[in-house]
């Protein structure tokens, strides 16, 4: 084998394993969240690939005909990528939840094969270029930089362009099927009897990834969205994304707010903003429930929101009822960094709703970013914050302590249940630097009836005791935070 052509055979395998490492988090995420244990998870299992990959491949090579093996290992890690995602998708539901071990078992079930026979093309392709024992230093060393380079471009290419462009079936198509070719084109001459068996395990396998629906009615680059009509109510619709029931917006009533958190942001606004108009704040729009509320309910309000995935964007103005004027000011992109396009001192509510699966993205929970968001708010402004944790509390505990820190004043509301006993979901954590009314939010909430208690004062910094303020130096936030117990 020339040397040009075994550097590109081993450039594009590797680019093809880091592919198919992005890809993972892309496909998994309808069924196991987007967190720092989902990542963890894939990029461990991929690298266990690529080491058991590696290592076989090298034994094999020094006990067959490398040129026998190098065909047929192309080939094989391109079936196992064509039937990666048909694989996610059939177990994906066994292992649903946000659970370590289930995501290790499922990122394993559906990425750890093509990894594995597809690092095997290093050690067999550096065995078909070692002429003699003097230069294997630099056959090894060229071979282990343009692997190398081929995973970085692998990786920033499927991130930056592929992912924004296409969804992840097509993209795993179109490389599992140039593996299957490589291998072929490689493999002829020598086992030709076998490619016939190759062409159709592709051919299956392909079908299998078009053939089986995928979860996705509507895949960004960042979630895998769908909205569903509430078979309840004709004029309602439910925002799913990935594994989380996300927003409910009533087409014909922007009044009428499903999910218990959304309403009790309302009351908070209503028990603590001024009469009339308000120039209000959103980090994470999703739905945009709550901008439709507010201009029907303060028409003239002045609405400013940061969302991050553009898509979503256009799925709330077609299909979620959004009108231009409702919110009047939307920037894309992460929240931490847009914030920054935002006047200071400008915002009489800020609303903080990010989420990545069921956790707030750890750099929007921080005592710095915090101090970022006060200095966009008037000296009389209001945060109101959405989290969702379970017993024993880690995370929402870590998160008042947080907002503790930097405001004077902080609410907790939740039901009790969920504060003292041995349940969990949303709680919805309000400060300022004005003394809140608990006194008419308390009103409200008992006027409707509602489950929900609100602790104020020291019974907030008893509920806290000695949990930690998140920093940018130290926010664990999906460590802290707990799962429901079933």
């Amino acid at each position: 084998m020339r040397p040009v052509l075994a550097r590109a055979v081993v450039f594009y395998a590797a680019a093809s394993v880091l592919l198919l490492e992005i890809l993972a988090g892309r496909l998994m995420a309808p069924y196991v969240g987007v967190s720092l244990e989902t990542f963890t998870a894939i990029i461990g299992t991929v690298l266990a690939g690529i080491a058991a990959g590696s290592w076989w491949g090298g034994k094999l090579a020094d006990r067959l005909p490398p040129r026998s093996l190098l065909g047929p290992f192309l080939a094989a890690g391109g079936i196992a990528a064509l039937i990666a995602p048909p694989i996610v998708t059939a177990v994906g539901p066994t292992f649903s939840g946000g659970d370590p071990l289930a995501i290790v078992i499922l990122t394993a079930t559906g990425f750890l094969l093509p990894a594995i026979l597809l690092s095997t093309v290093t050690p067999i392709v550096a065995k078909l270029q070692l002429q003699t024992l003097d230069e294997t230093g630099s056959v090894v060393g060229q071979l282990s930089a343009v692997g190398t380079a081929g995973a970085l471009v692998g990786t920033f290419v499927t991130g930056f362009v592929l992912l924004a462009a296409w969804p992840s079936r097509p993209i795993v198509l179109a490389v599992g099927a140039s593996l299957v070719a490589l291998g072929v084109i490689l493999g002829m001459g020598r086992y030709s009897r076998r490619l016939g068996l190759w062409l159709t395990g592709a051919v299956v396998a392909g079908l299998l990834t078009v053939v089986v629906p995928g979860p996705c009615e509507i895949e960004t680059a960042y979630v895998c969205a769908q909205v569903q009509t509430d078979p309840a109510r004709p004029s309602g619709r439910v925002l799913v994304l990935d594994t989380l029931r996300h927003s409910y917006v009533d087409l014909d009533d922007p009044t009428f707010l499903e999910f218990r958190y959304i309403e009790l942001i309302a009351d908070v606004i209503t028990a603590n903003a001024p009469d009339g108009p308000l120039r209000v704040l959103y980090l994470g729009g999703g739905g945009m429930t709550l901008p439709q509320w507010l201009a029907f309910e303060r028409p003239g309000s002045v609405q400013t929101v940061l969302e991050l995935d553009p898509v979503l964007v256009e799925l709330a103005r077609s299909e979620l009822g959004l009108e231009p004027h409702e919110a009047d000011v939307i920037e894309t992109g992460d929240a931490r960094i847009t914030i920054r396009r935002v006047p200071h001192g400008a915002f009489q509510v800020v609303v903080g709703d990010a989420f990545g699966g069921s956790t707030v993205p750890w750099h929007l929970t921080t005592e710095e970013y915090l101090i970022e968001v006060k200095a966009r708010m008037t000296p009389d402004g209001l945060y109101v914050m959405n989290v969702i944790d379970y017993q024993p509390l880690g995370f929402a505990r870590a998160q008042v302590a947080t907002l503790q820190s930097v405001f004077a004043e902080v609410q907790v509301i939740a039901p009790a249940e969920y504060l003292f006993g041995v349940s969990g979901g949303n709680f919805i954590l309000v400060a300022s630097d004005d003394p809140l009314d608990e006194e008419r939010l308390s009103e409200i909430l008992q006027a409707k009836e509602a489950s929900s208690v609100v602790l104020s004062g020291e019974d907030v910094s008893d509920w806290v005791g000695d949990a930690q303020v998140l920093t940018d130096d130290f926010a664990p936030v999906d460590q802290l935070r707990s799962r429901p117990a079933f």
